[in-house]
């Protein structure tokens, strides 16, 4: 909806008081080197019959916000238009760098930026605008019932009163924050006692949670997207290209993209913690980095797709081999904190968290409440260490399989980040054609793009609901995480659970007394979801 006379007149005068700041003042001094989801110099070169075609751009925003940063060299007079409405200038046009707020003109969604009458021809101007970036906001103000969403609460709450531990629930939709709620406890049980009401640990809308196998796409996968953005790796080359010593068994022949998707030839895991693993036995992650290109292949690359932690355990070796850096110091600095996601981490125990900051998971360790045992186990309620077996005892914490964790605010901004298809704010991950290769199926089999679940119905509606578009990406992990991202409907459904802080159904090493709750199974909370605005 376009605003009315008086507002756009308002907006008009804020640009108006923005252009005669001196040069640099507004944008600040980083404007030059600012990251962003357009950046274009106008003129663009002219070509015949292509009058209606050149100095036009798309870009995403929303109704009410927006910035545009402009870098001014000799331009004296142009007309800017944002969805056909020209924005009021100063003439002339002062050079230099300035900053106009453009809410007042963008919808929600895509919107058409046109630079005309640049004049005199031969000057320069450099329009950037930023990603859009996360507000709070009112289910209503997205077209989301409020009753709908209740309906939600009401499940997870009475799921908590059954006894399941906790939950933390955020929803995105169209830039904004419209819900985050917390439910039951953080923990529950001390090993396999209970605990008393006045010992139990809240659950909190900033607890952080091991995301185990959210570790693939979000530390792996992430940093896969941005090195490709850079012309560091193509996940069509064959692994050899930067594993020299990954050969032997038709290794020459398997590239980045089979491992991605889980058809290089792997079996799902191999037990390096195990004494059982024989001659790949490590409890070191130097030594176990060292093993993974020797790991057995159990079938031909390409012939089926089987889910393999081994597969991003290998990508992590290949990502520190490209970089040069651990997999946590690489993300950490190059991904989560240029984004401000001080509470994303690997080992955080290690970093300055103390336990009762995570949700608790296993409350007998690795044990399945007692029923596997194994040199070395940990005993004790696990919380703030990684709970997966091979991430702890044979990667050091640190793999691309498991071990990040992070709280559901922090992952909402990768959430948008995705939405925006490459960016947020000032930070650039990767082009908009890098997320799209990532994330469309791959023609071996359409559940996966590049490590990305998709939704195949009915097949992955436990995962996504039955409403998810064939855009939605999601990723779950062991510990209760399930991230729906659906670029159709403009949404992120970030359902957080430490539903592996219970007890085991006796004689069932594989099966938590938790497994039947709705806040489980994920689909039930997701299309609860999506028809609060598709049924309003």
């Amino acid at each position: 909806m376009d605003m009315t006379k008086g507002k756009r007149l308002a907006a008009a005068l804020c640009c108006l008081q923005f252009m005669g700041l001196p040069a640099g003042q507004a944008a600040g001094a980083e404007g030059s080197a600012v990251e962003a989801q357009l950046q274009a110099t106008f003129p663009d070169a002219v070509e015949a019959g292509e009058e209606y075609a050149l100095n036009r751009r798309l870009f995403k925003g929303y109704q009410g916000r927006g910035t545009m940063l402009l870098d001014n060299h000799g331009v004296r007079q142009v007309a800017i238009y944002i969805n056909g409405h020209r924005l009021p200038l100063a003439e002339p046009l002062p050079d230099g760098e300035l900053q106009l707020a453009i809410g007042g003109y963008c919808r929600d969604g895509d919107n058409t930026l046109k630079v005309l009458q640049l004049q005199p021809a031969d000057g320069k101007l450099t329009i950037r605008i930023p990603y859009p970036t996360l507000v709070t906001g009112a289910p209503a103000q997205v077209g989301m019932s409020a009753k709908k969403l209740a309906q939600v609460d009401e499940v997870l709450e009475q799921d908590v009163k059954n006894g399941f531990p906790g939950a933390v629930l955020f929803i995105v939709k169209d830039g904004r924050i419209v819900k985050e709620s917390a439910y039951g406890w953080a923990k529950l049980y001390e090993q396999r006692q209970q605990l008393a009401p006045d010992q139990r640990e809240p659950m909190r809308t900033d607890t952080m949670f091991d995301l185990a196998s959210n570790t693939k796409m979000y530390a792996v996968i992430l940093s896969f997207m941005k090195l490709m953005d850079e012309g560091k790796v193509n996940p069509e080359d064959p692994i050899v290209k930067y594993l020299p010593e990954y050969r032997g068994e038709g290794r020459e022949n398997i590239r980045i993209r089979d491992v991605m998707t889980h058809s290089a030839g792997y079996a799902p895991l191999v037990p390096f913690h195990k004494p059982q693993a024989g001659a790949f036995y490590s409890r070191q992650r130097e030594k176990t980095i060292a093993l993974l290109p020797k790991v057995p292949l159990t079938y031909p690359v390409g012939a089926k797709t089987v889910y393999s932690d081994t597969d991003y355990m290998l990508l992590a070796a290949l990502l520190e081999r490209i970089t040069g850096e651990r997999l946590d110091v690489y993300t950490e600095k190059h991904i989560y904190q240029p984004l401000g996601l001080s509470h994303t981490v690997f080992n955080p125990l290690q970093k300055g968290y103390q336990a009762g900051d995570f949700a608790a998971t296993e409350p007998c360790g690795n044990t399945r409440s007692g029923m596997i045992d194994f040199p070395g186990i940990r005993t004790y309620t696990l919380q703030g260490e990684a709970h997966d077996e091979l991430a702890w005892y044979s990667m050091g914490g640190v793999s691309g399989h498991a071990g990040l964790f992070s709280r559901p605010e922090d992952m909402a901004v990768l959430a948008q980040l995705l939405l925006n298809r490459g960016g947020y704010g000032k930070y650039r991950l990767c082009r908009p054609e890098i997320f799209d290769y990532f994330t469309r199926p791959t023609n071996r089999n359409a559940r996966f793009g590049l490590g990305w679940n998709k939704m195949v119905f009915p097949d992955r509606i436990w995962e996504f609901g039955p409403y998810a578009s064939p855009a939605a990406i999601a990723h779950t992990g062991w510990t209760g995480i399930d991230i729906c991202i659906d670029p159709k409907y403009d949404l992120a459904v970030l359902l957080f659970t430490n539903r592996v802080h219970a007890l085991n159904v006796p004689g069932d090493p594989n099966t938590f007394l938790t497994n039947d709750f709705a806040a489980c199974s994920y689909g039930s909370i997701m299309s609860l979801v999506y028809e609060a605005f598709l049924e309003k």
